[in-house]
C-alpha cells in the first residue's frame, strides 16, 4: 500500500523523461531536414538572381507564416507550414549570399559564417543536454534584447553607421546564443511540448545567427 505512490510518481516521472526525449528526437531530425531545405531554396534564389526587394517580401511572407506554424503546429498541416516557412526564408538569403559571393573571398566568409554558425550552436546545446541546466530565467532579459535589436535594425535603415551596424550583428550573435540556451533549456525541462514550435525556435536562432556572423565577418574584410 505505501509502494503505490513512489511507484507511481516514479512512473509518471519516467514517462514525462520518455515524452521530452521525444519532442527532443523530433525536433532535432525536423531541425535537420528544415534547415537543409532552407539551403536548397537559398541555392536556387541564387540562382534566379533575385533582387533585394524580392527578398524583403519573401521575408514578409515568412513572418506572415509563422503565424500558420504556430496555428497549425498541433496538426499534420504544421510539417507543410513550417517545411513553407523554412522555404521563404531560405530563398529571401539569396540576395544577400550573392553579394557575399561577390566579393574576392566571398566563398570563404560565407564557409566562415557556416563553420561559426555550427561550432556556436552545437558547443551551446551540448552545454545544455550535459548539464540540464535551467536557462528559463534568461527569457526576460532576451525578449528586452531582442526589442532592442529590432528597433536598431529599423533606426539603421534610415542611417547608415558602419560602426553601429557592426554592433547590432555582434548584439545579435550574443542574443542567440542567448537564445540557444534558453530554447534548447525549455525543451529538455518541459516547457516546449509541441517540437514544430521546438523546431521552428531553434532554426530562427540558428538563421539569425549565421546571418549576423556573415555580417560581422563582411564587415571586417579587407574586400
Amino acid at each position: 500500500m505505501d509502494r503505490k505512490p513512489v511507484m507511481t510518481a516514479a512512473s509518471t516521472s519516467l514517462g514525462a523523461g520518455v515524452e521530452i526525449n521525444k519532442v527532443l528526437r523530433n525536433t532535432y531530425m525536423l531541425l535537420g531536414m528544415t534547415l537543409l531545405f532552407s539551403a536548397a531554396t537559398a541555392g536556387v534564389a541564387m540562382a534566379l538572381q533575385i533582387s533585394q526587394m524580392t527578398a524583403l517580401v519573401l521575408s514578409l511572407v515568412g513572418f506572415g507564416l509563422l503565424f500558420v506554424v504556430n496555428k497549425t503546429a498541433d496538426s499534420a498541416k504544421g510539417i507543410v507550414a513550417v517545411f513553407a516557412f523554412t522555404g521563404v526564408l531560405g530563398a529571401a538569403l539569396g540576395p544577400m549570399l550573392n553579394h557575399y559571393l561577390g566579393m574576392a573571398n566571398g566563398p570563404s566568409l560565407i564557409m566562415q559564417a557556416l563553420g561559426g554558425t555550427a561550432v556556436v550552436f552545437f558547443a551551446l546545446s551540448a552545454y545544455v543536454l550535459t548539464t540540464r541546466k535551467d536557462f528559463s530565467f534568461m527569457g526576460g532579459f532576451l525578449m528586452v534584447g531582442l526589442i532592442v535589436a529590432v528597433v536598431a535594425s529599423i533606426a539603421l535603415m534610415f542611417f547608415n553607421v558602419p560602426a553601429a551596424s557592426m554592433a547590432l550583428s555582434a548584439l545579435i550573435v550574443l542574443l542567440m546564443s542567448g537564445f540557444i540556451l534558453f530554447d534548447t533549456s525549455r525543451i529538455i525541462h518541459g516547457g516546449e511540448t509541441n517540437y514544430i514550435r521546438a523546431t521552428v525556435s531553434l532554426y530562427l536562432d540558428i538563421y539569425n545567427l549565421f546571418t549576423a556572423l556573415l555580417h560581422l565577418l563582411g564587415a571586417t574584410s579587407d574586400d
